[in-house]
């Protein structure tokens, strides 16, 4: 099987090319024009080099993962998210269809969106399904609702094959720091250096649905090889944990003492009090389970800040 992934070098990409390497996969990695060597260049934003990329990959199925992924960056440039998550999809969609009108094999298309586009809801819709409407409360969310319509109308219009899985948080090692639990890492790791003991956190009674990124991508190629075409699948634990708790258990991993601070700066003008989802329909669908153990997922994103130590100690 080949496989073409946009989004290859972030943070999922890079641990979803891994695991398709390992299950035997011909993967190409497809990537920013401005990414190192090794990368396919891609622009979401110019469907030629969309088109261009499916030429060389021929793929059997292309993961969709490049996007515009973190909510401060979609609150300060709306509309350059709705191009790049919303528009950059449909450009996508349409590349399949010509490479495909032009005597190609057209690709799956697993769309990786968010269960941000949920929204809030009442007490007695948890845990989340698939059958849901759509609320998104940012444009990172909208742009992902957007997204997953535009991709349901062109399978059902234009007969593309298309899985949409609708993930839950996802954390681990490699992380970016601008995400919640990767910074809280970080900052421990900082700590344990010798820096500050003060620790900057944000909204802490915020419940999320926590899974390891290696069970995620585990699911997406689940996906890729038992999933309906044209259905929503949750990527989801199935259980919500505070912000507060998932903190405790770093500062327990790490054993330093710290001073937790709230931090302005980081408080989202709208989040989502609780947040966890089914993944019945996955599970009976793939077979896929979780295996990692949110312990171990956590010990090892702590672990893992401490070996790369992305700034010096201060």
């Amino acid at each position: 099987m080949r496989a073409l992934v946009t989004g290859a070098s972030g943070f999922v990409g890079r641990h979803l090319c891994a695991a398709l390497a390992a299950g035997g996969w011909d993967v190409v990695q497809a990537g920013a024009a401005h990414e190192h060597e090794g990368y396919l260049p891609v622009d979401l934003r110019d469907e030629q080099s969309l088109r261009a990329a499916l030429d060389i990959a021929r793929p059997d199925v292309v993961f969709h993962l490049a996007a515009i992924a973190a909510v401060p960056d979609a609150l300060a440039d709306p509309l350059g998210v709705y191009d790049v998550n919303a528009l950059g999809t449909a450009r996508l969609a349409h590349a399949v269809r010509t490479y495909r009108d032009d005597g190609g094999e057209a690709p799956r298309i697993v769309f990786t969106s968010s269960a941000d586009v949920y929204g809030r809801r009442e007490p007695h819709e948890y845990p989340l399904l698939e059958t849901f409407a759509a609320r998104p409360e940012n444009p990172y969310s909208a742009s992902k609702a957007a997204a997953e319509a535009i991709l349901l109308g062109e399978a059902r219009s234009f007969d593309l094959d298309v899985v949409i899985a609708r993930a839950f948080n996802h954390i681990g090692p490699g992380q970016s720091e601008r995400f919640a639990i990767a910074s809280f890492a970080a900052q421990l790791a900082r700590i344990a250096e010798g820096g500050s003991p003060v620790l900057l956190v944000g909204n802490l009674e915020a419940q999320r649905d926590f899974l390891d990124v290696r069970d995620v991508v585990a699911a997406y190629v689940a996906l890729a090889n038992a999933g309906a075409s044209g259905e929503i699948y949750n990527v989801s634990s199935g259980t919500a944990i505070s912000m507060r708790e998932m903190l405790g258990k770093l500062i327990a991993a790490a054993r330093v003492p710290v001073e937790v601070r709230e931090d302005p700066e980081r408080m989202r003008p709208s989040d989502t009090p609780v947040a966890y989802g089914s993944s019945a329909k996955l599970r009976a669908a793939t077979g896929w389970e979780p295996r990692f153990k949110l312990e171990r997922t956590l010990r090892e994103t702590y672990e893992d800040a401490r070996e790369r130590g992305r700034i010096p100690p201060s």
